[in-house]
């Protein structure tokens, strides 16, 4: 279990971020990249970097024979998946297992049984964390939503059982919707996942995206980092994630990280991952997903606990107890992040690609800012849009807040258009600033904008 070299089957800001934890525990790394990746600066903070084949994902990142076999070459015995491509795969898992090189993450077994949302949900039911009243299994039919509906009521969510990404979900508020969404998220479950398996639930209307940092080691030890707020949202990813959150006070604090803990322990987990949960306006929480995989707003929970969350999930692959107790964690300060994107938000956030033909970071006390990104870097077409997660901590929201939109002025970035601008239209709304947020947020700021068709 115990390993010197690590390969990061992963490329952006998390292949750094990794390699970086990595360095700091001594521990040699392995980047792999793609052909139009050759130039990424992964590969050249890597101690190794290995080509495993062209642009599209299938043919590089997300084939698994060729990065085991990077893997078998280098000789590293450790793969960290980062966030995205195989990071919740469980053949993934099983193949690196059987190859004799420790996945960096949970049990194959914890990323199936959370990776399907009905056998989570039974699985946290089970644990007696509660979940949105809905269906407990798929629905195959219109006949059997119907029953449901008729208990619980309009509106309702339909999602599919394998989803993620806001990918095969579709509201219905009445029987015409219920009947078309049905078939529309059932096609779009089949095209994402390849599973067309669909459940239901009530739709919590305007809630609140709240979610639970927890760590659990082999010795069956759980720590639970507090939560984050991810309130803001466009179609359904994630663009402003703070912690804490500004709606959570002790007493509500303490009973999510019960609840958590209940969870964890139920299950065994080890690792580090992420319990998501829906907040309604009396602040009742639902169970929503579990993410067995680092969150991309990871760092804003590194900031108020001071806990390296990559090097903990690499020590505790490694067969080590968790360095810390639960006792031991307190939450100072209030931290912000948003995630940079090459997207023109005036253009209903159509993704950008090109050349960067001048970078600026900005700098001063609280300001993170972790990017892949320089001065001369050509931002590719075929990935994701983050560019960057500008965090920043203060000792009150108000400061991170101020903070936050005092590194974004200070960002100069010229060749592409980014959410910079967005950002800080956030940070300047009342209703931000005072922490009236949901999950709806920026469709209603952005009521009366005209809406561009992204380019194909």
């Amino acid at each position: 279990m115990k390993f010197d070299k690590i390969l990061i089957a992963n490329r952006g800001e998390i292949a750094i971020r990794v390699i970086r934890a990595a360095k700091e525990l001594n521990l040699k790394t392995v980047a792999v990249y793609s052909e139009i990746d050759s130039e990424a600066l992964h590969t050249m903070l890597a101690d190794e970097a290995v080509c495993i084949g062209p642009g599209p994902a299938r043919e590089s990142y997300l084939n698994i024979s060729r990065i085991i076999s990077a893997a078998e070459i280098t000789g590293a015995k450790a793969i960290h998946p980062g966030y995205g491509f195989l990071s919740e795969n469980p053949e993934f898992a099983e193949i690196c297992e059987s190859c004799g090189i420790t996945f960096i993450g949970p049990k194959a077994e914890h990323i199936r049984a959370m990776g399907d949302k009905i056998k989570a949900k039974k699985t946290m039911a089970d644990a007696n964390v509660p979940g949105v009243p809905g269906s407990d299994s798929a629905i195959d039919s219109l006949k059997d939503i119907r029953k449901i509906v008729a208990r619980i009521g309009y509106p309702v969510m339909l999602k599919a059982a394998a989803g993620g990404g806001g990918k095969g979900m579709r509201i219905a508020r009445n029987e015409d919707e219920l009947e078309s969404g049905f078939r529309i998220a059932q096609a779009e479950a089949k095209a994402a996942f390849n599973d067309n398996r669909i459940y239901m639930e009530k739709l919590i209307e305007k809630p609140r995206h709240i979610e639970v940092q927890v760590l659990g080691d082999a010795f069956g030890s759980v720590v639970i980092l507090g939560e984050r707020e991810c309130s803001i949202q466009r179609r359904h990813q994630k663009l402003i994630e703070e912690s804490p959150s500004p709606i959570v006070d002790q007493l509500l604090r303490e009973k999510l990280i019960n609840t958590a803990y209940q969870a964890m322990q139920k299950i065994g987990y080890q690792s580090a991952g992420t319990i998501e949960f829906l907040m309604d306006e009396n602040r009742n929480f639902y169970f929503m997903e579990m993410n067995t995989r680092i969150q991309v707003e990871h760092p804003v929970t590194e900031m108020v606990t001071g806990v390296d969350i990559v090097k903990e999930q690499i020590q505790i692959a490694q067969g080590e107890k968790l360095s810390f107790k639960q006792n031991d964690v307190i939450m100072r300060g209030h931290a912000i992040e948003c995630r940079i994107n090459a997207e023109d938000p005036d253009r209903n956030f159509v993704p950008m690609s090109g050349k960067i033909t001048f970078f600026h970071m900005p700098q001063g006390i609280g300001v993170r800012f972790d990017t892949h990104i320089f001065a001369g870097y050509t931002i590719p077409p075929q990935y994701d849009s983050l560019i960057g997660k500008m965090i920043c901590y203060g000792g009150s929201r108000s400061e991170a807040i101020a903070r936050m939109k005092r590194a974004l002025e200070e960002v100069v970035l010229e060749g592409l258009t980014t959410t910079v601008p967005f950002h800080l239209k956030v940070l300047n709304n009342d209703k931000f600033i005072r922490g009236d947020i949901s999950t709806h947020f920026v469709e209603e700021m952005m009521v009366g904008t005209v809406p561009v068709k992204p380019a194909p």
